[in-house]
């Protein structure tokens, strides 16, 4: 018998001062047996980044075909495709290829290491950014999830401080490549 999805219920509510965008989101996130919490995290960290009324989670590891999170526009184009962790150069020309935008959230300690054999390959990727996330502060988000959350985000000046109840995380991501 197949494991199943566990089920998180977060309210997220973003201040996003260098968008303009102020708003609180009820998020249902499937997470995959396969997957571990701090990815959830960063899953709701990268909504929290791009949120928009469009905005929502893809099937991510449970689908080839389709990322973490996109937005579509109301033709069914995809505007934004977001992916989470360390995909392989195929899936990430595929996704620049039906993509206007490509954002790639790499965590964890073998980033460097991913990015490293990477890099070369995504030259003509224009249309992508790549994205880090210390894997402190990725660990640190991952102490913020449970069944059930409350959670804030709030951006000002390319900062980012993330907070539950009374414990926040700064999160200081790290550029990789820029589109074009």
């Amino acid at each position: 018998m197949a494991l199943k999805s566990t089920i998180y219920k977060a309210e997220l509510t973003i201040s996003d001062m260098d968008r303009g965008y102020y708003a609180t989101h009820a998020l249902t996130i499937a997470r995959h047996p396969s997957e571990t919490e701090e990815r959830v995290m960063i899953r709701v960290l990268a909504f929290a980044l791009h949120a928009s009324e469009r905005l929502e989670f893809g099937k991510g590891i449970s689908d080839s075909e389709e990322p973490d999170l996109w937005e579509k526009d109301y033709t069914d184009a995809v505007q934004l495709w977001v992916e989470v962790g360390q995909p392989d150069d195929r899936r990430l020309l595929k996704a620049c290829g039906r993509s206007e935008r490509v954002v790639v959230y790499s965590y964890a300690s073998a980033s460097d290491v991913w990015w490293k054999a990477m890099n070369s390959r995504l030259d003509r990727a224009k249309v992508l950014k790549v994205i880090n996330i210390p894997s402190e502060q990725s660990q640190a988000l991952e102490k913020f999830a449970s069944r059930n959350m409350q959670l804030q985000c709030t951006i000002q000046d390319g900062q980012i401080w993330f907070s539950s109840g009374d414990q926040t995380v700064e999160v200081q991501p790290e550029v990789l490549k820029q589109p074009g």
